[in-house]
């Protein structure tokens, strides 16, 4: 877990319904917001909010795709592959182990990234 994400704000988007529906939808596939919308049967406003506070904490990613009419449009993927919480010593221990991004992909988005 990065030093600017804590326990309190990690617990405090897991426990929103709709964070946990984007979390568990995106680990299947990426998807874009109104996909995300449809799914989880929220707003996008809403949806919206809860991708920002997820790509905060990065438990989210978001990437550019292209559409065969050409243009472009983001969808995100989950970025958590566990969690896991401790108490040690009276104090409460959290640790996020994140997904491996495959090399091709870093590639690909670096490439996207320079043009």
């Amino acid at each position: 877990m990065s030093e600017e994400t804590d326990l309190s704000t990690v617990l405090a988007i897991l426990d929103d319904e709709y964070a946990r529906e984007i979390l568990t939808n995106t680990s299947i596939e990426p998807m874009s917001a109104s996909t995300l919308s449809e799914r989880c049967d929220a707003s996008l406003p809403t949806i919206y909010r809860r991708l920002e506070r997820l790509e905060e904490c990065h438990l989210v990613t978001e990437e550019t795709e292209l559409a065969p009419d050409g243009n472009h449009f983001s969808v995100y993927s989950a970025n958590l592959d566990r969690l896991e919480l401790s108490l040690e010593d009276g104090s409460f221990a959290l640790e996020l182990t994140y997904r491996d991004e495959d090399v091709a992909d870093k590639f690909t988005r670096l490439w996207e990234g320079m043009r």
